[in-house]
């Protein structure tokens, strides 16, 4: 008979760490390029200015910074991480996997280690991988990074994506606990909506002699986001076992301003409810935004260990992940 793995009874966060690149660009920059306002971005996107990375401000230098604040947060040793996962879409070449490399530079012991494309949901799924991992038996510590440089692949003078999309790394280290730490998660995707957010084929734009950019349809974007992830973001609570008035905390995705709102009006969380709102400073960050979202929230003491946060991303393919955790 096959030996069956034994895991922890439960998961948690135990820490997060995030990078934000250093070079810091106010909408001016941008607006002449799109024939644009500052009022215009704002008004549209709540973003006053992002960050874009320098050509050190590699995907692995700011994922393995990120990673060494949360492992010191998480008080954990990178020996101990048996898995790293890393969700990212703009690590541009396709193999090998840029998590292999971030877990040999940060000198982990030879851990499993993988990216996953799941867009701006990719940490969240991340999070519900690690959390299955550490309950399944098939790891203790899980290194869980979200990162991007989405500068890289954003058209400068598209007037639909140049002001939204920025870089960053967020990471969190997921490990056992005696007590319920990360809920169910719930997550999906709507494959038919696939073109609403996409990456033309790179070798057709190669033979095209064209710049892959990636493009937005945002008003359709827009709409399914703030209303049928409200239902996700519901759904999430009650797999939890808590009510909005028992939510500490909401972390969405950093997509739009407009969207945080509509969600939380949708959800009618009460006031008491602290809301991350990273994106006016950092834009839309995608896989990186929930975990540096958190990290602010906990650094300016809006969230403290022990409150209980919702957790909530959505983007290309259409996909989605959403799950309640206990901030660390």
């Amino acid at each position: 008979m096959i030996s069956a793995p034994t895991g922890s009874p439960h998961a948690r966060i135990l820490g997060v760490g995030g990078y934000r690149p250093t070079r810091v660009v106010p909408n001016s920059e941008i607006v002449d390029l799109i024939d644009s306002s500052d009022e215009w971005i704002r008004t549209r996107s709540g973003i006053t200015e992002r960050r874009w990375a320098g050509e050190e401000e590699t995907v692995q230098m700011m994922s393995v910074a990120a990673s060494r604040k949360a492992l010191e947060h998480a008080k954990i040793g990178i020996d101990q991480i048996d898995c790293v996962i890393v969700a990212t879409v703009s690590h541009l070449r396709q193999t090998p996997a840029v998590a292999a490399l971030i877990a040999d530079e940060l000198g982990a012991d030879h851990p499993a280690a993988f990216d996953v494309s799941a867009a701006c949901a990719g940490f969240c799924h991340g999070i519900a991988m690690a959390s299955d991992f550490v309950r399944g038996g098939s790891a203790r510590h899980v290194l869980v990074i979200g990162v991007e440089r989405l500068s890289d692949i954003t058209n400068p003078h598209d007037r639909g994506t140049a002001f939204i999309f920025a870089d960053g790394a967020g990471a969190a280290v997921v490990g056992p606990s005696e007590e319920p730490g990360i809920g169910p998660v719930v997550w999906g995707s709507s494959g038919d909506k696939a073109d609403h957010i996409q990456t033309p084929d790179w070798f057709e734009a190669n033979e095209a002699k064209e710049t892959p950019w990636l493009t937005m349809q945002g008003n359709p974007v827009f709409r399914w986001a703030s209303y049928a992830m409200a239902k996700v973001g519901q759904e999430a609570l009650e797999k939890a076992g808590i009510t909005a008035d028992e939510l500490d905390c909401f972390v969405p995705h950093q997509a739009n301003m407009r969207i945080v709102d509509a969600l939380a009006r949708s959800m009618k969380l009460p006031e008491s409810v602290k809301i991350a709102r990273d994106i006016a400073t950092m834009g839309n960050t995608s896989a990186a935004s929930v975990p540096l979202a958190l990290e602010r929230m906990i650094e300016e003491g809006q969230a403290e260990s022990g409150d209980t946060a919702l957790l909530i991303a959505f983007g290309a393919g259409l996909v989605y992940a959403a799950q309640v955790v206990v901030v660390p």
